[in-house]
């Protein structure tokens, strides 16, 4: 009730301040200096690249390309046609997809990060067409997108998202606005403070959601320092940013979402965060960190495990599965410990428009090698073998509504280098059908019973009745990794016992307790093309095979790169109707032949497996 009384009341009698703000911000490394390090790089090539696809009309977007032309309407989903009009923001019904569209797209375009590469385009090129692009595009949006009014107010997030935009905007190019236009910029750039101050997401999405408001929150306070109500900006965000520090960030380093992007997007926040005023103890940012640079392993690309937000803090364009390489570069300069390789290029993404040109020079130690590793409070079991990387998720539903977790508790993905063998399909998107569709547990490579999921799906973003998970034993030596864990829901009980005979071998024990005759389904999702060899073997890729003691058969399915994206990719299903206990056998082999005796064989084979 209060946060709705102060809305009602920013809406009626918008705030009046004229505030003032350096440029370039002092709290940022200067523009110049940055742009002069980059400019020669392949990631400013990229950059200019995408500037003038966007000067030709094709904006990207998440996993998408939309074609707005050069005047966007701010409001409109462009792929389904749909736009709100310019009301008061509590009067929009954004989660209704047959009246707004597809919010998540519309928003993505709002936060103006496009905005902020064509200002880094224009410093790194100095043609004025980018510049003059950016200007133009914000004259637009005020005029569309009075405060508080249409669906670019309804999420206090991208409220946040687009405030810091704007802040790298007024930094990187401030000095080229002219007076009348600085000021109503800095007016429009405060009353995104006011209503943040007024809408955290205490009581909506209290999680990421709430961190990065209150990172953008804290920021607004310091950029307009000796403003009022700069000071209370300040210190409101930060005390909201130590608060979830606290709550989000698990014993292990790994984030309480239990996603591998959502822990990507956070750690970014508390990095961001930490430059502007350092925390009073940073470690568990470096376990952030190191969690992240186990699951990213020898390959530096960052498996799936749950939600795909599809963005992120800072230049939300490229690969997805790199964007940890940029983060990890990041975590590594600031605090002086290499937590993973990384390559010059990774540190032009973000540390250098953060910390500054001193970050290309900097000399750190190299990273400890990787090894295999349990994180407890995630549930995640990382085997490692050089080249090797096989991850378990034997961990509970994320906390409250796990409404970022997928149901795919004991699910494996196997990576060999850079290539994806075993894989998590994605996200795709947050409306429709097909978002059960990808985060149902026929998408990942667990088993399903009676065709229903581990938890109840409420909802896009919520849970009912998530599986009991325990972790019996997890041991792990040069020769042998094992882990035990199971997931109890509906009376029954999966339980998952994997074997890694190192350097090339992988047992996988499936046993499903309970009484009657049930339904169980085994999928094995690839990234790779899948011949089979018989009803009961399989060649994943060129190096890859997979044998089953029962027989299967090749379906077509979806993987999802980025959210609103997706490509044809195969997988596995078992399907048997058989009466409880069960036990299924799976032997997956990298690099070499599978006998086809094996699976008769006591399961695990003792000592080394008898190929």
């Amino acid at each position: 009730m209060r946060q709705e009384l102060a809305n009602l009341r920013l809406w009626m009698l918008p705030p009046r301040l004229m505030p003032a703000a350096p440029t370039p911000w002092p709290a940022f490394p200067h523009p110049e200096h940055t742009a002069a390090a980059a400019r020669h790089s392949a990631w400013a090539r990229q950059t200019l690249q995408l500037a003038d696809q966007i000067l030709a009309g094709q904006l990207p977007l998440l996993g998408l390309v939309i074609h707005p032309g050069s005047r966007l309407a701010w409001r409109r989903d462009y792929l389904n046609g749909k736009e709100t009009p310019p009301i008061y923001f509590r009067c929009i019904p954004y989660l209704d997809p047959s009246r707004a569209g597809d919010h998540k797209i519309i928003w993505e375009m709002n936060r103006h990060q496009h905005l902020v590469l064509m200002a880094q385009a224009w410093l790194l090129s100095n043609q004025t067409r980018y510049r003059d692009y950016v200007f133009q595009q914000l004259e637009d949006w005020q005029q569309e997108n009075p405060f508080q009014c249409g669906i670019n107010w309804a999420s206090a997030l991208e409220v946040a998202f687009r405030a810091l935009s704007w802040i790298w905007i007024y930094h990187l190019l401030g000095r080229q606005m002219s007076a009348s236009f600085q000021t109503r910029f800095l007016h429009t750039l405060a009353c995104h403070g006011y209503h943040l101050q007024h809408n955290l997401s205490f009581y909506f999405s209290p999680n990421t959601h709430l961190l990065g408001e209150a990172v953008v929150l804290h920021t607004l306070g310091l950029f307009f320092a000796g403003c009022e109500p700069a000071q209370h900006w300040r210190t409101l965000g930060r005390s909201v940013v130590l608060h979830e520090l606290a709550r989000q960030v698990q014993a292990d380093g790994s984030h309480f979402e239990h996603s591998s992007y959502y822990h990507l997007y956070a750690l970014d926040f508390f990095l961001f965060h930490h430059l502007l005023e350092p925390l009073p103890d940073p470690s568990p940012l470096q376990k952030m960190a190191r969690y992240l640079a186990a699951l990213t392993g020898p390959s530096q690309l960052l498996p799936f495990l749950g939600d795909d937000d599809g963005g992120r803090l800072f230049y939300p364009f490229g690969d997805r599965a790199r964007f940890a390489r940029a983060t990890l570069a990041t975590a590594s300069v600031l605090f002086k410990e290499r937590f993973a390789e990384f390559a010059p290029e990774d540190l032009l993404e973000q540390a250098l428009w953060w910390i500054g040109p001193s970050v290309v020079e900097l000399c750190l130690p190299p990273p400890p090698p990787l090894s295999s590793t349990l994180f407890p409070s995630s549930g995640v079991a990382v085997f490692c073998q050089d080249q090797i990387q096989l991850l378990v998720d034997a961990g509970p539903f994320g906390r409250g509504s796990a409404g970022h977790s997928h149901s795919d508790t004991l699910s494996l993905l196997l990576r060999v280098a850079d290539a994806e063998i075993l894989i998590d399909p994605g996200t795709y998107t947050y409306i429709g059908p097909e978002r059960d569709l990808f985060r149902g547990s026929a998408a990942h490579n667990t088993l399903r019973l009676d065709e229903v999921d581990q938890a109840t799906p409420a909802g896009p973003f919520r849970w009912r009745n998530p599986p009991e998970v325990e972790i019996h034993a997890w041991q792990s030596s040069a020769t042998i990794d094992f882990l035990d864990a199971s997931c109890r829901y509906r009376g029954l009980r999966h339980r998952r016992q994997v074997w890694f005979y190192k350097p090339d071998s992988i047992f996988v024990l499936d046993t499903v307790e309970g009484s009657g005759t049930h339904q169980v389904e085994q999928f094995w999702h690839s990234a790779q093309p899948i011949t089979a060899l018989n009803p009961q073997h399989w060649r994943l890729g060129d190096f890859v095979e997979l044998a089953t003691d029962s027989p299967g058969e090749i379906l077509p399915g979806w993987r999802a790169p980025a959210l609103g994206a997706k490509s044809p990719a195969p997988f596995i299903r078992l399907q048997r109707l058989a009466s409880l206990p069960l036990q299924l056998k799976t032997v997956i082999r990298i690099g070499g032949q599978i006998h086809p005796d094996l699976l008769s064989l006591p399961f695990p084979p003792p000592g080394r497996t008898p190929f």
